[in-house]
């Protein structure tokens, strides 16, 4: 007999049985942890449901999900928003079935607009789903050299130019340096940034496997930054930034190789370069680095709408916008921003 629990997030017990289960199952993420109930819930104050199955009292499948209501971006219950993976992750059909109608129970009881799921695999052919998105994962090679190699001329070309440039990578302590970085970078793209207490909370909530690392001219004038997450084998670089000086001095490339670097050193496995739109900057650049795009498949279910939403900056309705923001002073657009990105998930 399987039986859907809901995971109370003052639960910490069984929160520890959920991540335990989540590191042995294969097809679990870093964004199915428990601690992005927590996140979740302190920063944005989002409801979250985070199900699991349960047989004879052991975690067979679990499924986390967030309810994101907004007048601007409308209603929706989202596994996982803020993530770009998420859904099931389960031992067999049965459970991970029981989970989904569950999340559609929970969403039909919410009164959402839609569910949206987002997988790695491809689940119900029926479902309306969402083709905007690829994933970007490569193996990380057994030695420094190696991995050079593997990365195509032109862009092992940047990297040396980094090198010889002089740039020097170290990891640190806290967000200051990195919120700067991004804060000014996703400004100049016109879109609203996360608020910096969404980092200290990322950073506090997964210790360890959250990291900060900063490059910095010869002179410490900081040019590019990442935070990333760690999961068994992994590492996924997730958010970033940089100085409008970064890309002359070849920063961004020696930013992500001095990752790489202390993956290998470290004995990961995967390097995740997470997600991008097609036909965007992003994606040519991790194009240039070798990495071969996978798509994502987000699949939904429509209850209050008749198509999938295109709550993102490719949509052209937001192109005003866009020109819009780019205009605020950084300072106002950081005050506002987090009351928007809220609601984006």
């Amino acid at each position: 007999m399987t039986t859907i629990q809901r995971l109370a997030p003052e639960d910490a017990g069984r929160a520890a049985a959920w991540d335990a289960y989540v590191l042995a199952c294969p097809a679990a993420t870093f964004f199915h942890r428990a601690g992005w109930q927590r996140v979740l819930r302190e920063v944005f104050r989002h409801e979250t449901v985070f199900l699991y199955a349960e047989r004879a009292g052991r975690i067979v499948g679990v499924l986390p999900l967030a309810r994101v209501k907004s007048l601007l971006f409308g209603h929706s219950l989202v596994s996982l928003p803020f993530a770009v993976y998420g859904g099931v992750a389960a031992d067999d059909e049965d459970a991970a079935l029981a989970l989904e109608a569950a999340a559609e129970r929970q969403a039909r009881e919410f009164g959402v607009e839609h569910l949206e799921l987002r997988q790695l695999e491809r689940r119900h052919e029926g479902w309306p789903r969402q083709e905007l998105y690829v994933a970007f994962r490569k193996e990380i090679l057994a030695d420094d050299e190696a991995n050079m190699q593997a990365i195509p001329r032109k862009q092992r070309a940047m990297v040396r130019k980094g090198i010889k440039n002089g740039l020097a990578s170290s990891f640190d302590d806290g967000v200051e340096r990195f919120f700067a970085l991004y804060a000014d970078n996703v400004h100049r793209h016109g879109t609203p940034a996360m608020p910096k207490r969404w980092f200290q909370a990322l950073r506090r909530e997964f210790g360890q496997d959250c990291s900060v690392l900063t490059v910095s001219a010869p002179d410490g004038r900081p040019l590019s930054s990442v935070l990333s997450f760690y999961f068994r084998d992994e590492i996924l670089p997730y958010y970033a930034g940089d100085d409008e000086a970064a890309r002359d001095l070849a920063a961004n490339d020696f930013k992500y190789w001095e990752l790489m670097r202390h993956a290998c050193a470290r004995g990961l496995k995967t390097f995740d370069y997470g997600r991008s739109k097609q036909g965007t900057g992003p994606y040519a650049f991790k194009k240039n680095w070798g990495f071969e795009p996978t798509p994502l498949h987000y699949e939904y279910r429509l209850y209050k709408r008749d198509a999938v939403p295109q709550h993102n900056p490719s949509n052209a309705k937001y192109q005003l916008l866009i020109r819009t923001w780019r205009r605020l002073p950084l300072a106002l657009a950081n005050t506002i921003g987090p009351h928007i990105v809220r609601s984006l998930g």
